[in-house]
C-alpha cells in the first residue's frame, strides 16, 4: 500500500497571524494556534486533509505536504538513494506522540515525512 499524504503546511516567514487570516477568510478553514509553539492547527471540518500554518525554524517561508510512514530513517536513506536530500532529520514533535523529517526532492522542493505512534497504513 502507498503512503500517504496526511497533513500540510504553510510556513509563513513575516506576519504569520496575517497568513492565517488570509486562509481562513479565502477558504472558511478553522485555524487554531493556542499551544505551546503557536502553530495554527487548520480544521476543514472534515473535508480532504488537515493542516498547519506556521513559522518556520529559521528560514525561509514555504509550503509543503506531509507523507505518512512507518520508519523516517528508512524513509530518508530510500529518498537519498534516489536523489534526494534530508533537509531537517527525525525530530520529536513537542506535546505529542509524533516525529517529522524534512527533504528536499530532486528539484528542490521541501517535502515533509511524518510518524505517528499509530500505524499510517
Amino acid at each position: 500500500m502507498p503512503d500517504p499524504v496526511v497533513h500540510f503546511e504553510v510556513m509563513a516567514k513575516d506576519n504569520v497571524d496575517a497568513v492565517r487570516k488570509f486562509y481562513a477568510a479565502a477558504f472558511g478553514w478553522k485555524i487554531d494556534a493556542d499551544n505551546p509553539m503557536n502553530y495554527g492547527l487548520v480544521d476543514n471540518g472534515g473535508v480532504g486533509i488537515n493542516g498547519g500554518i506556521g513559522s518556520p525554524m529559521g528560514g525561509p517561508s514555504y509550503a509543503t505536504f506531509y507523507i505518512g510512514v512507518d520508519d523516517l530513517p528508512q524513509a530518508l536513506a530510500r529518498i537519498e538513494s534516489l536523489g534526494g536530500t534530508t533537509l531537517m532529520p527525525p525530530m520529536d514533535v513537542p506535546g505529542g506522540e509524533v516525529s517529522i523529517a524534512l527533504f528536499k526532492d530532486p528539484a528542490g522542493n521541501p517535502i515533509g515525512l511524518v510518524k505517528t505512534s499509530m500505524p499510517t497504513r
